[in-house]
């Protein structure tokens, strides 16, 4: 890992599960998505990794600290995004966020759809969270890794074509929008998109 400067991305990982987080059951969340970013991302980064129970107060108490405490550019959850009772991953979130952006969800179930009808029941959201002086976008992703991998990168046809664009494409340029650090990726692994006014070395001011 590169030494953390002001141009590194602050990377705030949370899984939620009641049994991982207990001891009964290793959590796979973190290890899928420490590894998918490494195999992706370009510029500098830095993790922080939290494994919690499926409460919502422990959970919009997590992605706030996150944010607000620890400087995240951006939040990836894994879990506890299903219809249970105990699934309330969506509510915390929205409870943390100031904004929704409601185009990632939609485009995670449409991944999804190509492999199991019932990924309808999947509720996963995004939102913004902004505070005076900084802000972060805080995604809702799959508990498998299988999943994650497909939600995050998209998926390909037998020739290595994208066929359904990965939710990650679009994930560099919104924290562009909301004045974070440059992220850059490897485009053997997800192709970042930015019109080309804003393919530069350094991220644009927000407004």
């Amino acid at each position: 890992m590169n030494p953390i400067t002001k141009d590194t991305a602050r990377i705030g990982i949370v899984s939620v599960s009641d049994r991982a987080s207990a001891g009964t059951y290793q959590d796979l969340g973190i290890p899928a998505l420490e590894a998918w970013l490494g195999s992706c991302l370009q510029s500098p980064y830095t993790v922080i990794t939290r494994l919690i129970p499926d409460e919502r107060e422990s959970i919009e108490q997590t992605l706030t600290d996150l944010v607000d405490n620890h400087r995240c550019d951006l939040v990836l959850t894994t879990g506890g995004t299903g219809p249970s009772r105990r699934d309330v991953t969506p509510e915390a979130t929205l409870a943390a966020g100031t904004k929704e952006m409601p185009g990632f969800g939609e485009q995670m179930r449409q991944i999804s759809l190509r492999f199991v009808p019932t990924a309808i029941l999947s509720r996963q959201l995004a939102v913004i969270r902004e505070t005076p002086d900084h802000a972060a976008l805080i995604l809702n992703l799959p508990g498998q890794p299988k999943s994650i991998k497909e939600t995050l990168e998209g998926l390909r046809d037998d020739t290595g074509t994208i066929i359904v664009p990965g939710i990650f494409t679009a994930i560099p340029y919104c924290i562009d929008l909301i004045g974070g650090p440059y992220l850059e990726t490897r485009p053997a692994v997800c192709a970042a998109f930015r019109p080309k006014s804003a393919l530069a070395n350094k991220p644009l001011k927000p407004s």
